[in-house]
């Protein structure tokens, strides 16, 4: 799964990312908002193009304000709830996680996905790259604790086709790594999303000489 660009594993063309603009509002927006929207870029002419496409299919609304034109995503076409379902694949990935490791004997303290997958600035071949913050009552060798993580790891690249890197470390362990000044832990904080438990778990990290 494209990481920046989800939607793309189903719709791979332009029409994508303005699908995915206008599943995100219910506001009716210009062709040269929804270009200046989109993610990736879609040129306005381009906008242009698939708007009129989708409008002939019945698939986005358009109305007069003005000179300008505004478009809207027709909520009642058939195939507006799969459009709106691909454009929260992202969310639905978390989710999935979440519900993954709440179900776990000794669910973790925290479960923070961090790297390209939480910036959205990745591609097909990016990592998803979690933090799984491990109970202090758990033991780093605990054999049901390493069979979950292998679990989620291997659920994670069968729901998205990407390679999952899991950083396994106790909220003590986390202390030890900001006490050296660990830049990793920077990053997370910076870009990190948690999607079980706080965000706040992971410690800043001190300032090295």
């Amino acid at each position: 799964m494209d990481v920046s660009n989800p939607m793309s594993c189903v719709v791979p063309s332009a029409h994508g990312p303005v699908l995915a603009v206008l599943a995100g509002t219910t506001t009716p927006l210009t062709g040269r908002g929804i270009s200046e929207l989109s993610h990736p870029r879609v040129s306005q002419s381009r906008v242009a193009r698939i708007l009129r496409e989708l409008t002939v299919a019945g698939l986005v609304e358009r109305t007069s304000a003005g000179s300008a034109s505004l478009f809207v995503l027709n909520r009642e076409h058939l195939a507006a709830g799969a459009v709106e379902y691909l454009a929260t694949l992202r969310q639905q990935l978390w989710a999935r996680i979440s519900e993954h490791a709440e179900a776990w004997s000794r669910p973790p303290v925290a479960v923070v996905i961090y790297g390209s997958a939480a910036r959205g600035d990745g591609d097909t071949a990016s990592d998803i790259d979690l933090l799984v913050v491990r109970p202090s009552a758990v033991d780093d060798d605990d054999p049901a604790w390493h069979n979950a993580l292998t679990d989620l790891t291997s659920q994670v690249e069968r729901w998205t086709g990407n390679p999952c890197e899991v950083l396994d470390r106790s909220e003590a362990e986390l202390a030890t790594m900001a006490a050296a000044g660990e830049r990793l832990l920077m990053e997370i904080r910076r870009d990190g999303r948690a999607i079980v438990g706080s965000l706040a778990t992971v410690p800043r990290p001190v300032a090295v000489a």
